[in-house]
């Protein structure tokens, strides 16, 4: 389709989505996880181990907007989760809340989801989370297409974790095949403290 005055290069720009100021990749991939048996399609470009991770904003509890930029000497655990109003996701937050304070300030721990910052900061005060942060990418679904876990059925986000290490590379992906099911702890928890230089 010709459209005019618009260039070749231009056009092919257009297959590009930018939501929120974020270009993002309409790549789509099926078969790789299920919602109650049901084959789910995820949108975005995967996170892959050894390509640098992604910067992206999102919105904090206070309603400001949080920005990522991976790198400068910190570990990173990005856990994505459909919903934190949902039992396996409150199960998994809290875990990660729970074993923050044995990695040490070397390690941060972010928990991403479409929840709206004024659910997450509830959940968050009904739950004791102290140790970890809860970002929302209702607003610029910048994490959701960036790492790859935006559900195209249902908008959320799919249960993956992601490890950065120091230099901002991505060390470990962790994507749940069963997003009723919890993640794998110990390979996270390992990468990380690996990443980060921590002996067990």
């Amino acid at each position: 389709m010709k459209l005019p005055g618009i260039s070749i290069l231009a056009a092919l720009a257009l297959s590009f989505l930018f939501i929120g100021g974020c270009a993002v990749s309409p790549q789509q991939r099926t078969g790789l996880v299920t919602l109650n048996g049901q084959p789910i399609t995820l949108l975005g470009h995967p996170a892959k181990v050894g390509e640098k991770a992604p910067t992206f904003k999102a919105v904090a509890n206070n309603m400001t907007v949080f920005h990522f930029h991976p790198g400068h000497g910190k570990v990173w655990i990005l856990s994505s989760v459909p919903s934190l109003d949902t039992p396996v996701c409150s199960l998994e937050t809290r875990h990660f809340n729970l074993v923050a304070s044995t990695l040490g300030k070397s390690v941060g721990i972010i928990t991403i989801s479409m929840d709206l910052p004024f659910a997450q900061k509830r959940w968050c005060g009904d739950k004791g989370i102290k140790h970890i942060m809860t970002v929302s990418d209702y607003r610029f679904h910048c994490f959701a297409k960036a790492y790859g876990v935006l559900m195209k059925q249902n908008g959320l986000l799919a249960r993956q974790v992601v490890v950065v290490g120091k230099t901002g590379e991505i060390v470990y992906v962790q994507l749940v095949p069963n997003i009723a099911h919890e993640p794998h702890y110990g390979p996270v928890l390992a990468a990380a403290r690996k990443a980060a230089g921590i002996h067990p």
